[in-house]
C-alpha cells in the first residue's frame, strides 16, 4: 500500500478492474429493477380490493389484505432501493475500471484506490436495510396467513410493530445510498488528481 495525496491506493502494473461488489453490481441492478417493477403494481391492485372489502364491511379480509398491500409494497421498495445500490456499485466499477486502463494505456503504473470506509460502511448500511425490510416482508405474510386464527387486534398490532420496522429499513438504504454517492464524490476526486499526474509519472 501507498499513498497518493491523501488517497491509500494499490500500486499495480495493470488495471485490477471491478472488485466483486461492482461485479454483483453490473449483474443485479435490472434484475433488482425489474422486480420493484412487477410488484409495486400487485400492491396497488390488492389496495383496490381492499378498499372494496372495506367499503362493504368485510373487516377480517380488509385486515388480510392490508398485510398483503404492504408485503407487495415493501418488496418492490427493497427491490428499487437495491437497484439503486447496485447501480451505484456499478458507477464505482466503471470509474475504478476506466480509470486503470487510462493509467496502463500512458505507460504507467496503475494506481488504485484502496475500498474507502464509505464504501464499506455503504454496503453495511444496505445488508441491515435490506435485512431489516425483508424480515417485515416476511412476517407480513405470518400474519396475513393468520388472520383468521387471530384477534382483529392482533393483527393491527402486528401491523404497527412492522411499520417501525420497514421504516428503519428504509432510513438504513437511504443511508447507504448517501454513503454511496459520497464515495462517488471521493473517487472522483482521486481520478482527477491522478490524470493531473498522467503526464509527468507517463
Amino acid at each position: 500500500m501507498t499513498t497518493s495525496t491523501t488517497f491509500d491506493v494499490e500500486v499495480s502494473n495493470q488495471g485490477l478492474g471491478y472488485n466483486k461488489p461492482q461485479k454483483m453490481g453490473n449483474r443485479l441492478w435490472a434484475p433488482m429493477f425489474a422486480m420493484a417493477v412487477m410488484a409495486f403494481p400487485v400492491a396497488l391492485i390488492l389496495s383496490f380490493v381492499r378498499a372494496s372489502d372495506i367499503a362493504d364491511g368485510d373487516f377480517e379480509s380488509a385486515a388480510e389484505l392490508g398485510h398483503y398491500v404492504a408485503a407487495f409494497g415493501f418488496i418492490g421498495f427493497l427491490a428499487v432501493f437495491t437497484a439503486i445500490s447496485f447501480a451505484v456499485a456499478r458507477i464505482l466499477g466503471r470509474f475504478r475500471k476506466g480509470g486503470g486502463d487510462i493509467q496502463e494505456a500512458t505507460g504507467s503504473r496503475v494506481q488504485t484506490l484502496k475500498m474507502p470506509v464509505s464504501a464499506k460502511a455503504f454496503i453495511a448500511s444496505m445488508a441491515m436495510g435490506m435485512g431489516m425490510t425483508a424480515i417485515a416482508v416476511v412476517l407480513h405474510f405470518v400474519a396475513a396467513s393468520n388472520v383468521g386464527t387471530w384477534s382483529l387486534e392482533s393483527v393491527e398490532r402486528w401491523a404497527r410493530v412492522l411499520e417501525g420496522f420497514r421504516r428503519l429499513g428504509v432510513g438504513l438504504y437511504l443511508f447507504g445510498i448517501a454513503l454511496g454517492l459520497g464515495t462517488i464524490i471521493q473517487v472522483l476526486r482521486f481520478q482527477s488528481i491522478r490524470i493531473r499526474q498522467l503526464p509527468d509519472t507517463a
